[in-house]
């Protein structure tokens, strides 16, 4: 099933542009980008060409004679002659472009060649960026993907528009609900808190109507994340990050909820650790929330660097975090 995503309404006003430059969606593992670009192209192109450089690695060679937009299309047409590149009305998606980010330095070519419209998606682009030689700035977009939010869930559950804007109208007037609203929404919402807005999490809750199932899917992603960290990440940041990453709940347990790295392992210092936090904030698997040293703006200037608390990006994988009797109750 298909998930409605507020991506949607953003691809649908990029193609409407007529100066649009070539597209990079970035976003966690399994956030719903590929399944949202395939949605969007298929009711939107007369030809879809789809590469994966982590599915197909064979086409990581076809930058290998340059970057130009003519020599890109002519080795996809070498590789696979079933690929049809219609000007005007073709979308080339480059998904999974961690594996081969050097596709970037072709956007450039892309945008000014203007034939064919590009979108590109990957999990961990802000860090495989450090790789690009020269990442077209200024002849790209860039839109970040996460997990479905509170919205997006409602959307999932079949609830339309005015029910939904309804909602919100009460929440900023600060009017209250009736008292069937009152138990309809913060029953969902208390089921999304738990469920988290990973898109195959949320769609077999919808097709059971149940949650059985979806803790094993959670635990299954936050697997898949760890991996992630031990493919990515260098040397003796694995074992940092992954420290990190699992201390959350913990931290998040206690009374003073500040993130602490001297709880992390014995003798950890700050400056050891700084850069697996930004590592983790980078990748998208992490929110950072900065204490503010005074309350005035800019908000950027006035934050202590050194004090801050971490969440999970999805409150429902922070949940699967959690030891069986914590996430049972």
């Amino acid at each position: 099933m298909y998930l409605k995503r507020e991506a949607d309404d953003y691809l649908n006003a990029w193609k409407s542009d007529p100066n649009r430059s070539p597209l990079i969606i970035k976003g966690p593992r399994q956030v719903g980008k590929t399944e949202t670009i395939d949605y969007f192209a298929a009711h939107n192109y007369r030809s879809v060409v789809e590469i994966n450089f982590v599915e197909e690695p064979k086409y990581r060679a076809i930058t290998a004679d340059g970057y130009g937009a003519d020599t890109i299309v002519r080795n996809i047409s070498l590789i696979d002659p079933a690929k049809k590149f219609i000007p005007g009305d073709t979308l080339i998606f480059f998904d999974e472009i961690q594996a081969h980010p050097d596709i970037a330095t072709a956007l450039k070519f892309f945008k000014i060649d203007g034939k064919y419209d590009v979108i590109c998606s990957g999990s961990m682009l802000g860090i495989s960026y450090k790789q690009i030689e020269s990442n077209s700035v200024g002849y790209k977009t860039d839109y970040e993907m996460r997990s479905l939010d509170f919205e997006e869930f409602l959307w999932a559950r079949g609830y339309d528009e005015a029910v939904i804007e309804s909602m919100f109208t009460h929440l900023c007037d600060a009017t209250p609900f009736s008292e069937v609203e009152m138990n309809v929404f913060s029953t969902a919402f208390m089921d999304y808190c738990v469920l988290g807005g990973m898109p195959a999490v949320v769609a077999s809750h919808i097709r059971t109507g149940t949650f059985e199932g979806t803790l094993q899917l959670q635990r299954q992603l936050i697997l898949d994340y760890q991996e992630d960290i031990r493919k990515y990440a260098q040397g003796l940041d694995q074992a940092r990050i992954l420290n990190v990453l699992n201390h959350i709940p913990v931290q998040l347990a206690k009374e003073n909820k500040k993130f602490q790295i001297s709880k992390v392992a014995s003798g950890a210092r700050f400056k050891d650790y700084r850069g697996c936090v930004e590592w983790l904030e980078t990748s998208g698997m992490v929110n950072i929330c900065r204490c503010m040293s005074y309350p005035e703006l800019p908000l950027k200037g006035n934050y202590d660097e050194n004090k801050f608390k971490i969440y999970f990006g999805d409150t429902g994988l922070f949940v699967a975090m959690l030891d069986d009797e914590a996430s049972d109750d």
